[in-house]
């Protein structure tokens, strides 16, 4: 994750779509942006589920087997998700990048967080 976070920070600048400014108000309005942009890359994941899922629906109807068909269809979004997922992960590690926070490290800590929860329902996890 570090070098990815490395990457995107060279690669924002390189086509100047960083974060503009230290000022308040032009940060603010430029965090605002690229977290709506966030917002829509991840609208379009789920739209990309959706479409996986009428997909299979669409494979069971013409009387292909649900597993197999839910196969397919998961390999029939699976560029176009990931290309989705990508434009996440992009707004993601801008945000982060600017705000100087090390994506890698967070991510541990928060699931070892996660894993010491006193209140957490298991089950719940197992079931999906």
């Amino acid at each position: 994750m570090k070098k990815m976070q490395g990457y995107a920070k060279k690669f924002h600048k390189e086509m100047g779509w960083e974060i503009s400014g230290q000022a308040y108000e032009t940060a603010q309005s430029s965090l605002l942006n690229n977290y709506m942009l966030l917002t829509t890359e991840v609208a379009e994941v789920a739209e990309e589920l959706r479409r996986t899922f009428n997909m299979t629906n669409n494979h069971i109807n013409e009387g292909i087997d649900k597993e197999e068909a839910f196969r397919r269809a998961k390999e029939s979004v699976k560029e176009d998700i990931g290309k989705e997922m990508a434009d996440c992960l992009a707004y993601i590690t801008k945000i982060a990048n600017y705000l100087e926070i090390d994506l890698e490290d967070s991510f541990y800590q928060k699931m070892e967080e996660v894993r010491n929860r006193k209140n957490r329902d298991i089950a719940v996890f197992k079931k999906y």
